[in-house]
């Protein structure tokens, strides 16, 4: 692909553009851990062999980028995806064998696991969900999508450790045990519970849901909700 420099009506140069695909990194909290979704490629390149969902921008069928994500995991998924935000991009001349170079738009998500369903869609063998932690270590995957998911879970833990919660992950009221536990999963590790509380408390994250308690075998628990006002509740 290439494009045209015009200026006064007349063609200066023109410049080779890159091939240019979205890649759709979806996590989710699971009871084994954070995990992310891949799919197994029907066709060349690297044809039988498991990738991140992705593809091709459309200028033909896309109005912006999101929109080209959401088309593409609608496509892939048979699902749009939740909570999308784009995080980055990658580009160089090694990375795709059917274009001498080629730019990555990479979007990333959070999900509950039970909110989405994704179903093996276009050019698709097969979906599963794999641990975040195999998949940023596996160098069977296809392009470079390994090093793609092991820079976004590092991003996404540290956002967690640093307690910038996602908004809209956590849109329903829940205890502070439960929020605790889903940190817990993200990181991969245990918190203390002292010291998890009181930097919610310091920080001012969080607040009672009035009147909102969760039934347990012991005392109720008091809901809570995010406060959605403080910007170091939403992810970067």
């Amino acid at each position: 692909m290439a494009i045209r420099n015009y200026h006064h009506g007349m063609t200066t140069k023109t410049y080779p553009m890159p091939f240019t695909r979205i890649e759709l990194i979806v996590f989710a909290v699971h009871p084994s851990g954070l995990e992310v979704l891949l799919i197994k490629r029907t066709e060349a390149p690297f044809a039988g062999q498991w990738a991140l969902p992705g593809g091709v921008l459309r200028i033909d069928m896309d109005m912006d980028l999101e929109s080209a994500a959401q088309r593409i995991a609608v496509e892939r998924l048979g699902t749009p995806v939740p909570y999308i935000e784009q995080w980055g991009a990658i580009g160089g001349a090694s990375r795709d064998p059917r274009a001498p170079w080629a730019l990555s738009i990479v979007y990333q998500a959070l999900v509950p696991g039970e909110q989405i369903q994704p179903k093996p869609g276009k050019r698709i063998a097969a979906i599963d969900w794999r641990p975040a932690s195999d998949a940023a270590t596996d160098a069977t995957l296809a392009f470079d999508h390994r090093k793609l998911i092991e820079l976004a879970m590092t991003r996404i833990r540290s956002a967690i450790d640093r307690l910038e919660l996602p908004a809209g992950y956590f849109e329903t009221p829940f205890t502070l045990t439960e929020l605790q536990a889903t940190c817990e999963a993200i990181l991969g590790h245990r918190l203390d519970k002292s010291s998890f509380r009181r930097k919610l408390a310091e920080r001012q994250l969080v607040q009672p849901v009035e009147g909102q308690f969760r039934q347990g075998a012991f005392r109720p628990a008091q809901l809570f909700e995010l406060v959605a006002a403080d910007p170091r509740n939403a992810s970067r």
